[in-house]
């Protein structure tokens, strides 16, 4: 079964940092595009953050680009988004979600995303 479990979300204050981690099983990650989406209450999800296999191409929503740093361990099956000087707008349920297609580049784009995590909430509030 293809599963990817999303950890470290949490409570944390403005200017904060948290490191939240994704561990895919199932299938190899190696194999697999990653990306990090975001849903805050009464909005549509959002891309955040995403990396392609092989290269290591990364990508990043303009709101967040300098402020928080997606990674990958194929030898760990984990993906991990580091996020640092939070704001309380990114308060948000964070997804990781794998595309299963090679592509030379990574896009934050939900439709080419076929398998996604139960999501682990952020909360940046003082």
């Amino acid at each position: 079964q293809q599963q990817l479990v999303e950890s470290g979300g949490g409570l944390v204050q403005p200017g904060g940092s948290l490191r939240l981690s994704c561990v895919v099983s199932g299938f190899a990650l190696e194999d697999y595009t990653v990306a990090w989406f975001r849903q805050a209450p009464g909005k549509e999800r959002e891309g955040v953050s995403c990396i392609s296999r092989l290269y290591y191409y990364t990508d990043y929503a303009h709101s967040v680009k300098g402020r928080f740093t997606i990674s990958r361990d194929d030898a760990e099956n984990t993906v991990y988004l580091q996020m640092n000087s939070l704001k309380p707008e990114d308060t948000a349920v964070y997804y990781c979600a794998a595309d299963p297609l090679y592509r030379p580049i990574c896009m934050i784009t939900q439709s080419l995303y076929d398998l996604w995590g139960q999501g682990t909430q952020v909360t940046v509030s003082s």
